[in-house]
């Protein structure tokens, strides 16, 4: 009785540490908000832009940090997101910014659905493989689709109507920013719920032992699958607020370059971790800004050398270094 008791506390104690980061988590993304919102009033278009990128980003480490899937296509499902709220709005004049991000969920969880069920045919360095092949793929279809997508000059004619009839989408950038600090606070305690239920924990034994797990009876890729569905909606989500904020969608949302800089931003932040996915986008991102506008010659150096250090002397990302540090001292205390 004293045995189930004090594991009872302890469950009692670690569900209100988890609910502790959580709410932690949010207050951080809020007060970070506000101070970007007051601080850079002029410049709401590329944190509105972090926060579609970071979107992306939280979708990839669904795959890659907790199911262990390898993958550099993965902005198929980001541009897929961003091209069906996009058609939404140019070619059928459905311009609420709530459908077209439903629309951006449907058309990011629909490519999730296809992509899965190729890369999911093989494992380890072939399954990077055919993630390089389907980006490809994707970016060469809406290339050749230029009646719907616009093709190599983008597909303008978005015009997304006021937020409730009230709020314009106005040039500075505002309404944008708001829409979409909304939608990652919605999507972050969605995941946070999703990667500790017993769905999320079955994708984190899958990529640590998916023998010991297909030996229980379960499937790993079923389980894979309906994660990849998942992560689609999510990198679909940043695709939609991408093109509402932009109101325009071109190719490089399919690109290579955008799956790479995806998961180079996972690594920079901590894979299997939330909040190491939002650290290491915005952090990387406006890096990137700053070495850019202060030296336009010379700031992919800088940024290679940043990625080299982080590799080098923070193998587990900033965040993840940062926090096992803050582990360590914890059980250091008497």
């Amino acid at each position: 009785m004293t045995l189930a008791m004090h594991d009872k506390e302890i469950l009692v104690q670690r569900r209100r540490s988890a609910l502790s980061r959580d709410l932690s988590g949010i207050a951080v993304i809020i007060v970070a908000a506000v101070i970007g919102y007051f601080a850079f009033p002029d410049n709401l278009a590329l944190l509105t832009r972090v926060i579609a990128i970071a979107l992306l980003v939280l979708s990839l480490d669904l795959v890659t940090g907790y199911a262990g899937i390898a993958t550099l296509g993965h902005a198929a499902l980001f541009g897929s997101g961003a091209y069906a709220a996009g058609i939404l709005s140019a070619h059928y004049g459905i311009n609420d910014p709530l459908l077209m991000t439903f629309a951006g969920i449907l058309g990011g969880a629909i490519a999730g659905l296809i992509c899965g069920a190729v890369i999911l045919c093989a494992h380890g360095l072939p399954q990077l493989v055919l993630s390089i092949a389907l980006i490809n793929l994707f970016h060469e279809f809406a290339n050749k689709a230029s009646s719907w997508t616009g093709g190599s000059d983008g597909l303008s004619g978005i015009s997304p109507d006021p937020i409730f009839g009230m709020f314009e989408f106005d040039l500075y950038g505002h309404t944008a920013y708001v829409f979409g600090i909304v939608l990652l606070l919605i999507v972050f305690v969605l995941l946070r719920l999703l990667v500790r239920s017993p769905f999320g924990m079955l994708c984190r034994g899958i990529k640590e032992d998916p023998l010991r797990i297909r030996a229980m009876g379960a499937s790993p890729k079923a389980a894979l699958a309906r994660m990849y569905v998942l992560s689609g909606a999510v990198a679909g989500v940043g695709g939609a607020l991408n093109a509402i904020s932009t109101q325009v969608v071109g190719l490089d949302s399919l690109s290579f370059t955008q799956s790479a800089d995806a998961l180079v931003m996972l690594v920079l932040g901590g894979t299997g971790s939330l909040f190491g996915a939002l650290s290491g986008t915005v952090i990387f991102m406006l890096f990137e800004d700053y070495v850019s506008a202060a030296n336009p010659f010379h700031w992919l150096t800088m940024i290679g050398a940043l990625l080299v250090a982080v590799v080098l002397f923070a193998p587990n990302g900033l965040y993840g270094t940062a926090a096992a540090f803050v582990a360590r001292r914890k059980e250091a205390r008497p």
